[in-house]
């Protein structure tokens, strides 16, 4: 990883928290959130993961008024940052402990590289 590589990273996982740390306050089920990122395609291949812990507050989430909230959140620090991408829900995914759990025996590495 280049040092202007590290400098991205650094600034974007302090924003991630962030926004992990509003969410676990305000989405019922949320857990977690990664990101992944191969910095030759940046920021085209930058992934945000949220994660939830069952598929049914999952399913919540996206019944919900709130629905657009981890979206806006996400928007809201890449501009922060200086990350600009047409448009945040096309870098953000959603999945769930128990997807994990039951389709790679809890091994998020596996899951997600």
């Amino acid at each position: 990883m280049r040092k202007s590589d590290k400098k991205i990273d650094n600034k974007l996982r302090i924003a991630l928290t962030d926004v992990c740390e509003l969410a676990l306050k305000n989405i019922e089920g949320f857990q977690w959130l990664t990101h992944i990122v191969n910095y030759a395609n940046f920021p085209q291949s930058l992934k945000v993961v949220c994660v939830f812990d069952t598929n049914e507050h999952l399913d919540s989430y996206w019944q919900s008024t709130k629905n657009q909230l981890l979206v806006s959140l996400v928007a809201q620090e890449f501009t922060r940052i200086g990350i600009n991408v047409k448009s945040a829900s096309k870098h953000i995914s959603y999945d769930t402990e128990e997807n994990c759990t039951y389709q790679h025996e809890g091994n998020w590495a596996r899951r997600l590289g």
